[in-house]
């Protein structure tokens, strides 16, 4: 029988530190202090929950005489202001936090028929009636102009749509929030007299919002979905907000045709599925007729659409924005956010599986960085160019579809930013920020980029009010005698009920109905001209070089890494697999193969799907030759960060007769570079060892699955062994770690646990030399195998190992 010398042992040092970094499971017996905070506050918490063993005053709860003369309910002081704060993160104040709050004080009725609407074969009108000749294209002064305010039908348009959810955002509802500051590296006024960018050193506080686009408020965080990647500047001139996402394009061109991709990726309105993604027939019947899409959905395919936490993610102004300095010249301006810890990725299993056992996956990841001190930290770089070079590029810098490479135009750092605070109330702070692209300050400008003249206006008529009345034209003494026919949807007081399952336009799933008008029977703008002498005026239509669809979706997908691409290819079999209307998918191949034979051959030949669609037609014949063909910068493994593996989680499995010195080793080494080490038994509590002090295990096989950490360590004992080999989820545990390329480490006895798993026998001479990421070691060589370990981890995933389909 495997020896113990304590029963119930107190935890180390390390166990102690690792487990008060986590906000789920912990160890059996009460927290240690250590002299850090977070573990300060967790023993200080159980020193103050145990205090009150029970509620003393419940007996005096009862009859007419307590009733009259209530006692004073039980109290208990806690031994201080730790355990009763928000956060630990409150010490890190700012000009916009302040400091921690004051001690005790608040500073502060015929038959539905008449109303169901069905427009088959019915032209699009405004809600008065009016048919629409274009819906296609904004109001601008000339192709590449600015957008204008007279536009009644974009405005009603986007107005209506601000307004359909009630009261959550319409978009990018799931979202999680942090306070930090900017700051400056040198002076930047030949650029911008923007505040942040005057002075070296300067500190700007920000508050950040990252999010999800498509899910509702409660979904889950590792949906394959853009993230939204939204900084607030609290500058001494005014808020500035950068609100954008974590990829630099976009699926449309125009803000007039906004509604209808969320309408399209949005669950199907007929029976409201599938919630927080995209793989539905409606979503991928719009993109398919809107070929500028292509780019953004090879970025969407890809792992960018699954990162690994918020850290470890890009962002992205994604609009061409201009920098104006004292002297008022202009230039334009990408705003680029990069991650020091680098840009990494979930596999689509893993995060299939995560978003069942752990939906705030990535929220509960930005809160642990932050509490624990392993702040997430971005440096700000700007792509800046005039417009005598964005004339001579081969697309059109407005067209939120396109990106400037890098090789075209570098990305210049100019600060750093770092988020440092936790909020103290999710709803007051998280949920109520207001962010806007129309919030500038002086320095910064816009450009005539059609989609973000919407926004322009978008944002702020969200924000004046989330339980606004857009459907105010439906009230009977405002109703037109004209018919009315639109997408339009939802919101306050809504009396249509619409029927079936098509919001959007174009379609195919409708008959293409209510389609627009023309211009022979719907509204036309007068091209008018502001001057005589202009060649052009005021015109619905996009510029030519906007018909160029695929050009960047191919130079996008052959920069990717064999890997990389393989990924897209599953990612795109995936979703379509999932339609229903197999006319869409073949769509979707049809437009794929403009952009990439090799992927498209792949994705139908997963769909089953022989012989292939013709190629869509080219709205461009002969697209301008592009001048990069190939940008490593696009790949995610061309940025692996610093190589440390701070904030990481490692699952060291344990069991009763574990060689508990290998494991305390191997714990401290990984607690020393940041990561947290957690101790996952059979159950929670003691595992006695064979050769030293039992140790505590802070989580269970059941309530932390193995997808939840990073890496894996399984222990030497043969005891412990036999234990962990009859547990089904240990296997998981293995299985999941190796088909996800995460790191593995098998000391002694532990190897046949790996056998009883199933590894292909075929690896056995690479798993030797672990050049797939699983390591083999001894016990008592924990010393050299930690650091052969931590290595290793060091490089994320192990691809090598990948198959699809998987052998385990």
């Amino acid at each position: 029988m495997p020896k113990s010398t304590k029963a119930s042992p107190a935890p180390t040092r390390q166990a102690a530190k690792s487990a008060a970094r986590n906000t789920d499971s912990g160890p059996a017996k009460g927290a240690v202090a250590t002299g850090d905070a977070p573990s300060e506050k967790a023993a200080q918490t159980e020193q103050l929950a145990a205090s009150m063993p029970f509620n003393a005053t419940k007996p005096f709860e009862h009859g007419f005489a307590n009733g009259v003369q209530p006692q004073q309910g039980a109290k208990a002081g806690p031994p201080s202001r730790l355990p009763t704060g928000s956060t630990l993160s409150e010490e890190n104040g700012s000009e916009k936090t302040g400091s921690i709050a004051t001690e005790g004080r608040n500073s502060t009725i015929e038959p539905l028929d008449r109303v169901r609407v069905d427009s088959s074969g019915q032209m699009l009108t405004t809600n008065q009636g009016v048919r629409v000749a274009d819906n296609q294209n904004s109001l601008k002064y000339g192709t590449r102009g600015p957008a204008l305010l007279e536009d009644f039908i974009l405005r009603e348009k986007i107005t209506h749509f601000d307004h359909e959810r009630i009261p959550e955002r319409i978009v990018h509802a799931r979202g999680s929030g942090a306070h930090g500051f900017f700051e400056c590296y040198e002076p930047q006024t030949q650029l911008t007299r923007a505040a942040p960018f005057r002075e070296a050193g300067k500190i700007t506080p920000v508050f950040v919002r990252f999010s999800t686009v498509q899910g509702e408020r409660g979904s889950k965080d590792t949906a394959r979905d853009v993230r939204g990647f939204a900084v607030k500047f609290y500058t001494d001139e005014g808020n500035w907000d950068l609100v954008g996402n974590n990829m630099p394009v976009f699926f449309i061109q125009d803000a007039m045709k906004f509604p209808d991709l969320v309408h399209a990726v949005k669950p199907e309105p007929h029976h409201q599925m599938p919630q927080a993604a995209s793989a539905h027939d409606t979503f991928w019947d719009f993109v398919s007729l809107m070929p500028e899409s292509t780019h953004m959905l090879m970025w969407v395919m890809s792992d960018r659409a699954i990162p690994r936490s918020y850290a470890t993610m890009q962002g992205f102004g994604v609009h061409t924005f201009r920098f104006v300095n004292d002297a008022g010249e202009s230039v334009f301006v990408k705003f680029h956010w990069n991650p020091i810890a680098g840009t990494h990725s979930l596999v689509w299993d893993e995060a299939v599986k995560i978003s069942g056992a752990d939906p705030d996956f990535h929220r509960r990841d930005l809160w642990e960085r932050i509490e624990s001190g392993a702040f997430p930290e971005w440096e700000l770089g700007v792509q800046v160019f005039t417009e005598e070079q964005a004339d001579q590029f081969s697309f059109d810098i407005l067209d939120a579809t396109k990106l400037i490479p890098e090789e075209l135009v570098p990305v210049r750092p100019i600060g750093r930013m770092v988020l440092n605070r936790n909020p103290d109330n999710f709803f007051a702070e998280t949920e109520q920020v207001a962010f806007c692209t129309a919030h500038v300050i002086p320095g910064i400008d816009f450009s005539n980029d059609p989609l973000l003249a919407g926004r322009i206006h978008s944002y702020v008529d969200t924000q004046i009010t989330r339980l606004g009345g857009p459907n105010f034209h439906e009230i009977p003494i405002n109703s037109p005698i004209a018919p009315v026919h639109n997408n339009q949807r939802d919101g306050a007081h809504r009396q249509a009920i619409p029927r079936g399952r098509v919001s959007y336009e174009p379609n195919s799933l409708a008959g293409g109905c209510p389609f627009q008008a023309g211009a022979a029977q719907g509204f036309v703008s007068v091209p008018a001209r502001i001057n005589a002498q202009d060649e052009q005026g005021k015109v619905r239509a996009k510029p030519e070089k906007f018909a160029d669809h695929y050009t960047q979706a191919r130079l996008f997908f052959d920069s990717q890494t064999p890997v990389e691409q393989d990924h897209i290819a599953n990612a795109f079999r995936f979703e379509l697999s999932k339609l229903t209307v197999p006319a869409i998918r073949e769509r979707v191949v049809a437009m794929l193969r403009n952009a990439s034979e090799p992927l498209a051959k792949k994705v139908a030949m997963g769909l089953g799907m022989d012989p292939m669609p013709e190629p869509l037609p080219l709205a461009l014949a002969e697209p301008a030759a592009p001048e990069v063909m190939k940008s490593p910068a696009l790949s995610l493994l061309a940025r692996p960060g610093d190589g440390s593996i701070k904030g990481r989680k490692v699952a060291i499995l344990v069991a009763p007769g574990v060689k508990g010195k290998s494991v305390t080793e191997i714990q401290s080494e990984l607690v020393k570079q940041g990561a947290v080490a957690r101790l996952v038994g059979p159950r929670i509590g003691p595992m006695p060892s064979v050769d030293s002090d039992a140790l505590d295990a802070d989580a269970s096989l059941e309530n932390e699955p193995g997808f939840l950490f990073d890496s894996l360590v399984l222990p030497d004992g043969a005891d412990a062994v036999a234990a962990l080999a009859k547990d089904g989820h240990t296997m998981e545990f293995i299985k999941d770690h190796f088909r996800h390329c995460k790191t593995i480490l098998a000391l002694g006895q532990s190897r046949e646990l790996l056998a009883k798993a199933g590894f292909p026998t075929s690896m056995d001479k690479s798993l030797a030399q672990g050049g797939t990421g699983v390591l083999l070691a001894e016990a008592d060589d924990a010393a050299s195998a930690a650091v052969a370990f931590i290595l290793a981890m060091s490089r994320h995933r192990h691809f090598g190992r990948e198959m699809d389909p998987p052998l385990l």
